[in-house]
C-alpha cells in the first residue's frame, strides 16, 4: 500500500474553503471555492484503502472511490479522473450535489471519531481539473449499427442513456419538453448548488457527438407513442417525475401559494436571463416578503436557499417531523441555517389564512408516536397547540409524483404501478411494451441524480442487447428460409 494513505489519524477533515454566509447570501454563486492542488491530495490520502470499501457499496453508480482517492494521493491526477468517469457519466455534478453525507461519506468506515474523507469535494476537483487541463475527451461515437433509439426526456437519466449508446454507434434522439437540456439540473437545482455550465458543457459534448435534441417537444402532442415507435427501433422513458404532491388544507388556492418548482423554474430562468412574468411582476419573488416552506426534503432546502438570496424578509422551513427525522441532507440544512434560515421543527400546517391574497399559515404542533409501515416514527398533532406565522409567499415542497403518462403520451396500454410510475421488468427495464424501456424517477418515484445517472446507464446496456438481438433477427430468418 502507497506509504501516501492512513493519513486520517494524523489530518483532519477539511473541506474545500466555504464563503461566509453573508457574502454567498446575495448571489446565487457556489458556495465552496475549489480545493487547492496540495489540500485535495492531503485529504485523499485520509482514505485507509479498507477491504470492503462501504463508500462504493453505498455509491448508486459502484464508483471505484479508494482506487481514485490514491491516485489523487500520489498526484497522478489524470488517472484519478479516468477512473472517476469511468462509471459516472457526470461525475463533477454528483461531486456538487449528492447528497454523500447519506450515501459514500456517510458510511465511510474511518467515520466514528475520525470524520469522513470529503468524496464529494475530491470528485468535483478532480472532474474540473480534468476540464481546465483538456483531459476530458469527446465522446467517441461507436461504429454506426443503422438503427436509431428515441429517448423522451432530456434529465440525467436520459443523457446518461445517451451517452452509452452514441458510443456504442447508434442514432440518438432526445425529446423533450423543455427549452433547455438537462431537466431538473437545470431548471430545478439552483446555481448555488450547480452552476448551469457545468450541465451545459456536458450537453455541448452530446451534441458533438451526433446526439440530436428535440426541445419544446411535447410527446403526446407533437409526436405520440406510437408515432416514436414507428419511427424507433428502440424507445427510452425518462421523463422524471415533475407534478407537485398537493398541499391539502384549507386557503391553498390563494393568490401566494405556489409549489416548490414553479418558483424554482421561475428563479433559474432569471439566472439564465429569460423573461420570467411571473417573476418580474413579484408573484414569484420572495424579495421584501415573510416566506413559509412547507417540506423537509432537498427541495425545501433549496426553495429556503433561494428565498433567502432573493432578499426575503424572513424565511421559515415548516416540517412535521423533527430534525434527526428530516429525509433532506443536513449539510443541507446546515447551509440554511448559517444563511439565515429559521426550522420549525415538529410542526404541520393547518391552513393557509388571508382574504384576496395569503397573509399567515395557521399551524400545530406534532409530536413523534410510534413508526408508521415505513418505520419512521409517525407525526401526531398535539392538542390546543395551534399558532400563527406570518407569510407573504408559501412555497409547497412536499415532494412530486408522476403525470398520467398512458393518456399524455396517447398509449393506453403502457403499463403503470398503482402510484402512477411506469412498470418496467426490475432485470432489463423494459416495458410490457416491446422495445419500449423505462429509467430514472419514472420507474422508481422522485429519487437522487445519481440514482438517475445509474437507471440511464443500466437501461441504455439493456437496450443495447435487445437492438443487437433485434438487428440479428433478419439474418435469422433469412437463414431459415
Amino acid at each position: 500500500m502507497s506509504e501516501r494513505m492512513l493519513k486520517f489519524v494524523s489530518i483532519d477533515q477539511r473541506m474545500p474553503e466555504k464563503r461566509g454566509a453573508e457574502q454567498r447570501a446575495r448571489d446565487f454563486a457556489e458556495i465552496y471555492d475549489e480545493f487547492a492542488h496540495d489540500r485535495a491530495e492531503e485529504q485523499a490520502s485520509r482514505c485507509s484503502q479498507c477491504g470492503v470499501p462501504f463508500c462504493s457499496v453505498h455509491c448508486p453508480l459502484g464508483n471505484n472511490i479508494p482506487d481514485w482517492l490514491r491516485l489523487t494521493a500520489e498526484g497522478r491526477l489524470q488517472e484519478a479522473y479516468e477512473i472517476s468517469q469511468a462509471t459516472n457519466t457526470f461525475p463533477e455534478i454528483c461531486g456538487r450535489i449528492c447528497p454523500q453525507d447519506r450515501l459514500c461519506e456517510g458510511n465511510c468506515v474511518i467515520e466514528p471519531g475520525f470524520e469522513s474523507v470529503t468524496i464529494g469535494a475530491v470528485e468535483k476537483y478532480l472532474t474540473d481539473t480534468a476540464w481546465e487541463k483538456g483531459w476530458v475527451q469527446p465522446i467517441p461515437v461507436g461504429k454506426d449499427k443503422g438503427q436509431s433509439v428515441g429517448i423522451i426526456g432530456a434529465g440525467p437519466a436520459g443523457l446518461a442513456a445517451a451517452d452509452v449508446l452514441r458510443r456504442r454507434g447508434y442514432d440518438v434522439h432526445i425529446y423533450d419538453r423543455y427549452d433547455r437540456a438537462g431537466g431538473l439540473m437545470v431548471y430545478g437545482i439552483p446555481n448555488f448548488k450547480l452552476e448551469k455550465d457545468v450541465v451545459e458543457r456536458r450537453n455541448r459534448q452530446l451534441v458533438d457527438a451526433g446526439v440530436h435534441f428535440h426541445l419544446n417537444f411535447d410527446v403526446g402532442t407533437d409526436a405520440t407513442m406510437a408515432e416514436l415507435r414507428q419511427k424507433h427501433d428502440a424507445v427510452l422513458i425518462a421523463t422524471g417525475v415533475y407534478k407537485a404532491r398537493d398541499l391539502t388544507v384549507p386557503g391553498v388556492g390563494l393568490p401566494g401559494v405556489h409549489a416548490a418548482l414553479d418558483y424554482l423554474i421561475a428563479s433559474n430562468r432569471k439566472g439564465f436571463g429569460d423573461a420570467v412574468p411571473a417573476f418580474d411582476d413579484g408573484t414569484l419573488d420572495a424579495d421584501g416578503k415573510h416566506v413559509v416552506v412547507i417540506g423537509g426534503g432537498d427541495t425545501a432546502m433549496d426553495c429556503v436557499r433561494t428565498a433567502v438570496r432573493q432578499g426575503a424578509k424572513s424565511v421559515k422551513c415548516l416540517y412535521r417531523r423533527d430534525r434527526a427525522n428530516m429525509p433532506g441532507s443536513m449539510r443541507e440544512v446546515r447551509h440554511a441555517e448559517e444563511e439565515g434560515v429559521e426550522f420549525v421543527w415538529l410542526s404541520a400546517p393547518q391552513a393557509v389564512l388571508g382574504d384576496d391574497k395569503v397573509t399567515g399559515v395557521r399551524a400545530i404542533r406534532m409530536r413523534l408516536g410510534a413508526p408508521d409501515a415505513s418505520g419512521r416514527q409517525s407525526p401526531q398533532p398535539i392538542d390546543d397547540s395551534v399558532y400563527t406565522l406570518d407569510a407573504d409567499l408559501v412555497i409547497s415542497a412536499l415532494g412530486f409524483e408522476p403525470e398520467d403518462l398512458p393518456t399524455l403520451f396517447g398509449e393506453p396500454d403502457l403499463p403503470v404501478t398503482r402510484w402512477g410510475t411506469v412498470k418496467a421488468s426490475f432485470r432489463t427495464l423494459m416495458t410490457d411494451l416491446d422495445g419500449v424501456f423505462a429509467a430514472g424517477d419514472i420507474v422508481r418515484g422522485a429519487s437522487l441524480v445519481v440514482w438517475a445517472i445509474r437507471d440511464g446507464r443500466d437501461a441504455a446496456e439493456s437496450m443495447h442487447k435487445y437492438l443487437k438481438s433485434k438487428a440479428s433477427q433478419p439474418a435469422v430468418l433469412a437463414a431459415a428460409s
